[in-house]
């Protein structure tokens, strides 16, 4: 019943995206629809989820111990395919960032709550992947962006990126808020300021996923050769061996057992996050290749979960 309600999950996520298809098919917004949406999702709604999420987990949730798992597989994937850049697809800095993001960003949020949820039993497990994400690797991805698109490399530069990032700024207000409401015993914030961040919020998913289906009209995914063989190089990093070394770095490193050790795979095994091709779409670098990479992570990823849960279920 588990299974199947997750893959209930890919089936919701697949509805939302045919919706961005239509839209863009029957040209419902215009031509700058998509672009519109993308940038909305990332400096007013995705900021508002990232808050809205972390304020509430109890701060133990969020640094659970998995997170050193869940780090530390998501850079040896991000490492394996920058070396592989270099040898073979001598992608430039911008490409190559955007590939690094497909092969260990985490579709945390809109797939990864519903398995946990429904497959795992405990929703919080999710958190600390978010928050690896959103206070480390969506940060130093989007400054290595900005620099490779505007060429400014410059120290002060570096040290000004963080507060050019909406999401990480959101993120850590939502963690100080978590630590304050764990030393009061109470939610700080009051209804009347959390419900309309919370509900700006629940825009973020829908916007992203309507905006990723836009971009596949009028377009065929896996045209061009290298591309394709990037994305299916980021697909197997993404969907193969980040849970197998999720499962040797629990397993060996860790000494997890039953339910820890199963969710760790588990969340390794989730897809390649459509903030990914936001990512790319704000900065306007590699989108096809973003967007080709969730797409083919997004369609293989249920195989791949249904295997572990057999396995290790």
């Amino acid at each position: 019943m588990g299974l199947l309600n997750a893959l209930q999950g890919f089936c919701v996520i697949g509805i939302v995206i045919l919706a961005g298809y239509i839209a863009a098919r029957l040209r419902i917004g215009g031509s700058s629809a998509q672009m519109v949406l993308n940038r909305f999702s990332f400096f007013v709604c995705s900021p508002c989820l990232m808050f809205a999420i972390l304020s509430k987990e109890p701060i133990f949730d969020i640094f659970h111990s998995s997170i050193v798992v869940a780090f530390a597989s998501a850079m040896a994937v991000g490492v394996i395919f920058l070396i592989v850049n270099r040898l073979h697809f001598h992608m430039d800095a911008a490409h190559a960032t955007i590939g690094a993001l497909n092969s260990l960003y985490l579709n945390s949020n809109n797939i990864g709550l519903p398995i946990a949820t429904y497959i795992l039993g405990d929703p919080a497990l999710v958190a600390p992947i978010l928050v690896m994400q959103q206070a480390l690797f969506t940060p130093v991805g989007l400054t290595v962006l900005d620099m490779a698109t505007t060429g400014r490399v410059s120290a002060k530069e570096v040290l000004k990126q963080p507060f050019h990032q909406p999401m990480l700024i959101a993120s850590l207000l939502g963690i100080a808020v978590s630590v304050v409401s764990a030393q009061t015993g109470w939610f700080v914030i009051p209804d009347f300021l959390y419900d309309p961040i919370d509900m700006i919020g629940d825009a973020a998913v829908p916007m992203i996923l309507m905006a990723f289906g836009m971009s596949l009209h009028g377009t065929r995914p896996m045209q061009d050769r290298t591309a394709r063989q990037a994305t299916v190089t980021v697909t197997v990093l993404k969907n193969l061996v980040m849970p197998l070394v999720a499962f040797l770095l629990s397993y060996f490193v860790m000494g997890f057992r039953g339910p820890t050790l199963y969710a760790c795979v588990v969340l390794a095994a989730l897809p390649t996050g459509q903030n990914v091709y936001n990512y790319a779409a704000r900065y306007n670098v590699g989108t096809t290749f973003a967007r080709d990479g969730i797409l083919l992570s997004t369609m293989t990823s249920p195989v791949v979960i249904a295997l572990v849960a057999v396995l290790l279920g």
